[in-house]
């Protein structure tokens, strides 16, 4: 048989212009994107008079690790480690598999009174309890100063859940729910056994928006916990803060002064890479499943 060759159709001045167009905009975007974490991470690494007199732009100036040393010196930042890593773990782990769950059902069809409960889920989307009837309910249920109250309030997203029906209903046929059953599949070993498994892709999606919601969750802490051993990360960093925020008028001395001013502005920046770091180096592995989540939905509700 001849070979067939393959021909290469030329780029005509249009398309020449409209691919310079669209990389030159998607170069400028990424450095938009890219420029305020490089510069923090620089900043942080820099020393204190060179971030108080704008010499720092891209690559560290007075290279320095006093911000890091100030931030770890704080015996607490251990403890918040481990704990935000403990409630980050189990509130994901929980979170990604009831909101698969509930996605689950909402997806069957033969779900009775399948609108009725979809309209009590997506009502919480707009109306809450607010802040103090939540605190008392929390009381009531006797959460208030344990691991849990960081854990079951908010463990699932309506937003999230509808994702999960979504990519459900439109990635998994229902054919093969009636094919499981003709062979003898229960419900249980169909979610388990075919649903969860041909869901990772939105199941990578969840984990990285549960993820960091709450790795950086706060505000329940600052409202449930007391006790200082079971705060989480962020609760500490914003303590460091709270705790080098001082009156700078005080001081007579100008050399202290500026000094004082710089190691505040280092300190702010290594906190800020202290606390995101888990998440930025999280998002590669599955940054790949971001976009496919959002467009699941965005082409059907």
């Amino acid at each position: 048989m001849a070979k067939i060759k393959k021909t290469k159709m030329k780029d005509t001045l249009d398309d020449k212009i409209y691919y310079v167009f669209v990389y030159s905009f998607l170069t400028l975007l990424t450095i938009v994107v890219l420029y305020p974490l490089i510069y923090v991470v620089s900043a942080s690494f820099s020393d204190g008079q060179a971030l108080l007199q704008g010499r720092v732009f891209l690559w560290p100036v007075g290279f320095s690790l006093s911000g890091y040393e100030l931030v770890f010196s704080y015996h607490f930042i251990r403890i918040g480690y481990v704990n935000s890593f403990i409630y980050t773990i189990s509130a994901t782990a929980l979170s990604v598999f009831w909101t698969m769950v509930a996605g689950y059902v909402f997806a069957r069809r033969n779900l009775p009174f399948k609108g009725f409960f979809m309209f009590l889920f997506t009502f919480t989307m707009f109306f809450g309890g607010g802040m103090i009837p939540n605190f008392l309910l929390m009381r009531n249920l006797g959460l208030l100063n344990t691991r849990m109250v960081m854990i079951i309030p908010g463990l699932i997203s309506v937003y999230n859940m509808i994702i999960a029906r979504t990519f459900i209903q439109s990635s998994i046929p229902h054919e093969l729910l009636e094919a499981s059953q003709i062979d003898g599949c229960s419900n249980t070993r169909y979610f388990f056994q075919i649903i969860l498994p041909l869901s990772k892709a939105v199941m990578a999606v969840l984990v990285l928006w549960y993820g960091v919601g709450n790795w950086n969750s706060y505000f329940g802490a600052l409202l449930y916990l007391t006790d200082r051993n079971l705060y989480p990360l962020q609760l500490f960093l914003r303590q460091i803060l709270i705790m080098n925020t001082v009156s700078f008028q005080d001081f007579t001395d100008p050399d202290l002064f500026e000094q004082m001013r710089g190691t505040m502005e280092l300190l702010r920046f290594a906190v800020i890479v202290v606390g995101s770091l888990p998440v930025i180096v999280l998002y590669p592995f599955i940054q790949k499943y971001f976009a496919q989540g959002v467009m699941i939905g965005s082409i059907k509700g």
